[in-house]
């Protein structure tokens, strides 16, 4: 139960109530490949693998017969939920003159929100995604970084700079991934903020892409060709953040099931009102080439 709703008692002249701050929307749900999902697992996608045709030499040549790849990526359901009481005596109307259920329903949506965010986090350096037709084969990142050096960008002993982004950019191309079909996204923490800002290109309005820009909301401009978004629960080890840039094919979250509410009364707890929030979802890398590690000190 919430003992923190005694604060909330109107002593004074209080007429609403502000969620404190906090993120409440999902950083990384509109930038990944999202998809409804049943079931212990998921195939999130499966995979055609490129092929090299042959020249042909002779005439009436056999007919080549050249294997096409295939593979299979994998999602886990990963079931989040919340509750709290609202006591009778707190409620509006008894000891507050404001109602907190409102409030409570968009509290446990955002923290659902951030869970799916930290689902896809958790994935997009993971050594553990799941591939292979039946999910029985492992590929990890830190294999695919060792044989692909310029997916992972090492700090250096530096914050953000041009060079990283520009670096980033240059491991898609390198692999062949469509930039005219899909946007580059990377996530950032404050920190990384504060580095582009330094930068004198992206600090000008003259080199972003949205003049109006205004720095006071909040946003940030796309620049160089990719989109940023602010998350301050990037992956840290020790003084060293591992930013992630990606193209939406590259990641997945699989939705088992979207978020619910209930507001219900507990006959147990007094007739309180319980307002309660749950999801089921699960996220993976879908393909290592379509990713980025930047590292940022």
């Amino acid at each position: 139960m919430s003992t923190e709703i005694t604060v909330g008692h109107s002593e004074e002249y209080a007429s609403n109530v502000n969620l404190l701050a906090q993120q409440e929307d999902c950083r990384f749900g509109m930038a990944v490949t999202v998809e409804n999902k049943t079931g212990k697992s998921a195939q999130m996608i499966n995979q055609v693998g490129s092929v090299t045709a042959q020249k042909r030499t002779t005439r009436h040549a056999d007919t080549p017969l050249i294997e096409t790849p295939h593979d299979s990526r994998w999602v886990f359901p990963v079931d989040y939920e919340w509750a709290d009481l609202i006591d009778k005596q707190d409620d509006v109307g008894v000891r507050s003159i404001v109602s907190f259920e409102s409030p409570y329903v968009r509290n446990g949506a955002a923290s659902m929100n951030r869970a799916k965010d930290a689902e896809i986090m958790d994935a997009f350096f993971s050594d553990t995604t799941k591939t292979g037709t039946d999910a029985g084969t492992t590929t990890d990142w830190t294999t695919f970084v060792a044989a692909n050096a310029g997916h992972q960008i090492a700090h250096g002993s530096t914050g953000l700079n041009k060079a990283k982004i520009l670096s980033g950019i240059k491991a898609f191309r390198a692999a062949n991934v469509d930039l005219t079909a899909e946007r580059i996204y990377m996530g950032v923490t404050s920190e990384q903020v504060e580095d582009l800002y330094g930068i004198t290109e992206f600090a000008s309005l003259d080199y972003t892409a949205n003049r109006a820009f205004d720095r006071q909301a909040g946003d940030l401009p796309s620049w160089l060709g990719v989109q940023f978004i602010h998350y301050e629960s990037v992956t840290k080890s020790g003084s060293t953040w591992s930013c992630p840039m990606w193209v939406p094919s590259g990641m997945g979250l699989g939705v088992f099931d979207s978020i619910q509410a209930r507001v219900t009364e507990r006959d147990d707890k007094s007739y309180a009102k319980q307002v309660y929030t749950c999801g089921t979802f699960g996220a993976t890398r879908l393909e290592e080439k379509k990713v980025v590690e930047i590292q940022c000190q």
